[in-house]
């Protein structure tokens, strides 16, 4: 996506705080492992002090487990902490739904209308059969939650979310599997609940979806 002028370009740190945190949202590095500093070093063609600044920002989200002198470990995946991001994506996003509902307009409903666009091209791939635009859907997937909040005013709430919803996106991509046709439906449904400003429903399905993620997580046998 291309960057306002106004912004500051990325440093080199910047960006190997994003490679590594979207590799372990990821799972290319699985929970539990060792990060070895010489090795991502080199990976992420950054030194080691920068590493650890980068690796120690990580830890303040739950990403990363500091073992004092024994250096760093992406952090464990566990069905405590699954159910515990389920129910606190579930508070925050409602709260934004209720906020954004009533604040939103045409602009922000014009967000919502691009971005279920992007988001459905997506879905017809993946449900006839294209894994390779996972990473894709995992994008608009976000984007799209993301516009339909968009209107609640709220910086830091938006943060939080943001956080919390790669967290919880990570145990899916652990479970290396698309739920299929019930996850499009759930956003088709409060694609238009959005629009019509239903407050109500559209926080009903956002439960429901969230549980049904966790569902299908535990039922794909991938967690300890």
């Amino acid at each position: 996506m291309l960057k306002p002028l106004s912004a500051p370009a990325e440093t080199v740190s910047d960006v190997g705080f994003r490679q590594i945190r979207q590799d372990i949202i990821a799972g290319v590095l699985a929970p539990g492992a060792k990060i070895k500093l010489e090795q991502a070093k080199e990976r992420y063609s950054i030194g080691i002090s920068s590493l650890r600044e980068i690796l120690s920002r990580l830890t303040t989200e739950n990403l990363v487990v500091a073992e004092g002198q024994r250096g760093f470990e992406v952090s464990p995946a566990s069905r405590q902490e699954l159910a515990e991001l389920a129910d606190l994506r579930t508070v925050l996003e409602s709260h934004a739904i209720g906020l954004s509902f009533v604040a939103g307009n045409l602009e922000w409903e014009g967000r919502i209308v691009a971005a279920y666009h992007k988001l459905t091209a997506a879905e017809r791939n993946l449900l006839a059969g294209d894994a390779s635009r996972t990473m894709d859907w995992v994008r608009y997937d976000w984007e799209f939650h993301q516009a339909i909040v968009s209107a609640c005013n709220s910086a830091t709430l938006m943060a939080t979310l943001s956080s919390v919803f790669d967290r919880f996106l990570r145990y899916h991509m652990l479970a290396r599997s698309f739920r299929g046709q019930a996850v499009v439906d759930d956003h088709k449904l409060l694609f238009e609940l959005a629009l019509k400003r239903d407050i109500d429903g559209a926080r009903a399905v956002v439960h429901r979806h969230v549980q049904s993620g966790v569902e299908h997580v535990l039922g794909s046998g991938r967690l300890p």
